[in-house]
């Protein structure tokens, strides 16, 4: 579940960097962010094949509640890690308008 979570939401960051023409929002540091943790439940389901064999395709499903809390915890992390790069690098000046007083 967690290489599933986490290849939709590469997937979807990566058709929006795609097609946004916004570069300024950093949609592409999403992208690879999440492209990494895609690449990392790969090989760690590819150890767990080899460790566990066929039993590896039949999980239990506390196991795969566990496994999707915990994808679905990692994109939620992605996105805040996102979320204040784009908020510290402030691309629009909005954020420096507000502290400053000037909005």
């Amino acid at each position: 579940m967690t290489l599933l979570i986490a290849v939709f939401a590469a997937v979807i960051s990566t058709v929006s960097w795609y097609t946004s023409n916004d570069s300024n929002m950093k949609i592409g540091r999403l992208a690879l962010m999440y492209w990494g943790a895609s690449l990392m439940w790969f090989v760690d389901a590819v150890a767990e094949y080899i460790e566990l064999g066929a039993d590896f395709f039949t999980p239990a499903a506390a196991d795969m509640l566990n496994d999707a809390y915990l994808g679905l915890s990692v994109v939620a992390f992605g996105l805040i890690i996102w979320l204040v790069s784009v908020l510290i690098s402030d691309p629009k000046g909005k954020v420096r308008a507000v502290l400053t007083g000037k909005a």
